[in-house]
């Protein structure tokens, strides 16, 4: 292996080689506490230090990297506490996720490190989303993320390439090629001899390098980062490598041939290195054993540490709790008494307007959104005001663009995200459940987002554009959801969700857009979240609604004069205002629960299960459900009234008044 120190000092070279040494001997150790059933998993990094250590010492302190399985140089490097490391480890709660994960899905921005999550590809957005972060601050800085070369092949690693380049983004994306995806070799995951080649397709710099020296990881990623601090752009490295062990200890290497483990050992990237210093005088038998010694008593102390520390006690309060950052809303009323009628679509862009007056952090993003305004024309002028920095076109790229939110996140940005349709999410859908839902419990990071989803049938649309999708979010821990029927409360719902740090779903119906006007003010205001109204006062019965149920309910009870009934708007549906459901169920005794979505398995049901546990004394008969046909929303005019619950509405009124 040739080694070129250039005009390192012997202190840098000291300094390479702790920081490759301490992963490898804690690996060795982690191997022998796996065999002793003290520690339950371990993904092995031993082959591949060089990659971590080199890239990670290459950078500033203060510049965030984004590890995967085998970077335990980069937490190393980053000087955190090994005896918060091997907690985190074992599922203690002085670790970083007080046992809520393991091994190093976890971050700490103490430490400018942001953990994985088990899909791998979604974290290469977030780092799009800090460097955007950095490139709006104008810090001259840098983000650095890894991605395997099976972890490669997903789509997330074509949108955050795509992005990067496309808004000029100062990310380094090191492509560790170990030759395998698990067990899949790489002339099964990808059809181009090496990801350099990749490069030029996105307009993207490409370097190759020997994942396996140290010395060449650093200065290369070293030089890297110097030039794109200066002259922001993403950049890949493909480092090549090898891994010496299982994907995991349990699942072996036997899919492996013995002679690339011949040909690999020749070049593990701790003994040549070693080797060279000693053979430059650098390092000496004497201080070698000297710094094994040093390394191993930390490891040693660390252990002890960790081992003494109890396994977490659970508490359920504190468990729901950490789901969010503490955010005590408190409702903003209008300074003056000025209002202007406005439609649905003015209130929510009058709410996006403000917002972005009111926070100058705030950017919004979206497909179309700029100089064409979105396809609903909500931000239509915005460009104009606030100008192409904080109102940003975005390719086609839905998780990207949400992990991009995440990323802002990590450095104080909010974001508004705007889904075209609400149907689209579905291409972003890991990025909601699993990034911005569980960002904060696992490792205390909120995800300050908003996503705007335009929704509804009605307009024959057909079965991609129209889906009422609210119920796949609803089960989901981490996510707030609002979903106004009012211009009043879109705009005051809008402002509070920008305000709320934590992440927010907020459904638009896109029928209520232009076919709903309403007096409102002028100036900013808020609406609380988690709380219902009511939207019409009745006493025979109670239909608990939102959105467009609301208006179906209202106009139903015109063509009914002679019946009384509450409508319950719940305006929010997590959380959900289940001290306002109780008032109207002990109010009136029955109860029906309206929505558009379709009716298995959605919203309707969890609340009527909960009166039905919790009201049961209240009733005097059953709770009824009215929601859309278990279909796909058809095109045609007749088959989709036929899908909604209109008609049905009436004919369920009336069988809850025959109890």
């Amino acid at each position: 292996m040739n080694f070129n120190r250039k005009d390192y000092t012997d202190d840098d070279l000291l300094m390479l080689y702790r920081g490759i040494l301490k992963p490898r001997m804690i690996e060795e150790k982690m191997l022998i506490l796996l065999r002793q059933g003290k520690v339950s998993k371990w993904f092995s990094g031993i082959g591949q230090e060089a990659i971590s250590v080199g890239s990670t010492l290459a950078l500033d302190p203060d510049e965030y990297i984004l590890p995967l399985h085998r970077n335990l140089g980069v937490f190393t490097c980053r000087d955190i506490p090994l005896d918060r490391l091997f907690a985190q480890f074992q599922g203690k709660k002085t670790g970083f996720t007080k046992g809520r994960d393991r091994s190093f899905h976890f971050g700490t921005n103490e430490h400018h490190i942001v953990g994985m999550i088990s899909h791998l590809g979604p974290q290469l957005a977030v780092a799009d989303g800090i460097a955007l972060a950095e490139l709006l601050d104008k810090r001259e800085k840098v983000t650095l993320v890894y991605s395997g070369d099976g972890g490669a092949s997903e789509g997330d690693f074509h949108e955050a390439l795509n992005v990067a380049a496309v808004w000029g983004l100062p990310v380094i994306f090191v492509i560790e090629n170990n030759g395998y995806g698990l067990s899949t070799p790489s002339n099964e995951q990808f059809k181009c001899q090496y990801f350099i080649d990749k490069g030029p397709a996105y307009g993207i710099d490409a370097l190759q390098i020997d994942g396996n020296n140290v010395l060449e990881v650093y200065d290369t990623v070293r030089q890297a980062a110097y030039s794109i601090r200066k002259n922001p752009r993403p950049m890949l490295i493909e480092a090549m490598t090898f891994r010496m062990r299982g994907h995991e200890e349990a699942s072996g290497t036997k899919y492996v041939p013995q002679e690339l483990f011949e040909r690999w050992a020749k070049k593990d990237p701790v003994e040549n290195f070693e080797k060279y210093l000693l053979d430059e005088k650098v390092l000496t038998p004497k201080s070698l054993a000297a710094i094994r010694e040093e390394i191993k008593e930390e490891i040693e102390r660390g252990l002890d540490t960790a081992f003494n520390t109890p396994m977490p006690v659970a508490d359920a309060k504190e468990e729901l709790a950490d789901m969010f950052l503490p955010f005590m809303q408190t409702e903003i009323r209008p300074k003056d008494s000025a209002r202007t009628e406005r439609r649905f679509v003015d209130a929510v862009s009058d709410g996006l307007r403000q917002s972005l007056e009111r926070y100058p952090e705030l950017v919004i993003m979206g497909q179309d959104i700029a100089e064409y305004g979105g396809v609903f024309k909500v931000t239509e002028g915005f460009v104009e005001k606030f100008g192409k920095e904080r109102i940003r076109n975005t390719p086609l790229c839905e998780s990207a663009i949400l992990g991009i939110g995440l990323g802002m996140s990590i450095k104080k940005k909010k974001s508004v995200i705007e889904m075209q349709f609400a149907d689209f999410v579905t291409s972003g859908f890991n990025q909601v459940v699993n990034n911005l839902a569980k960002s904060h419990y696992r490792w205390g990071q909120n995800a300050d987002v908003v996503v705007r989803m335009p929704t509804g049938a009605g307009a024959a649309a057909g079965p991609f554009h129209s889906q009422s999708n609210e119920a796949w979010f609803f089960h989901t821990p981490g996510l707030k959801i609002v979903y106004p029927s009012t211009p009043y409360d879109a705009k005051g719902l809008l402002n509070a969700a920008i305000e709320d740090p934590n992440p927010v779903m907020y459904f638009e119906h896109k029928l209520l857009y232009r076919s709903l006007t309403e007096s409102i003010p002028d100036d900013y205001y808020t609406v609380e979240i988690g709380r219902a109204r009511l939207a019409q006062e009745g006493d025979e019965f109670s239909i608990i609604t939102y959105g467009m149920g609301v208006h179906w309910a209202k106009q139903l009870l015109q063509t009914m004069p002679d019946v009384s009934a509450d409508i319950l708007d719940l305006r929010t549906l997590l959380p959900w205002d289940k001290e306002a459901v109780r008032q109207t169920v002990e109010k009136t005794g029955r109860v029906l629960v309206l929505h558009e979505d379709t009716l298995t398995g959605g919203i309707g049901a969890e609340i009527a299960a909960w009166i039905s546990e919790h009201c049961f004394t209240s009733l005097d008969g059953p709770v009824v459900r009215v929601g859309g046909l278990d279909t796909a929303i058809p095109f045609a005019p007749p088959l989709e009234q036929e899908f909604l619950p209109v008609k049905r509405l009436k004919e369920k009124v009336e069988q809850l008044l025959s109890f």
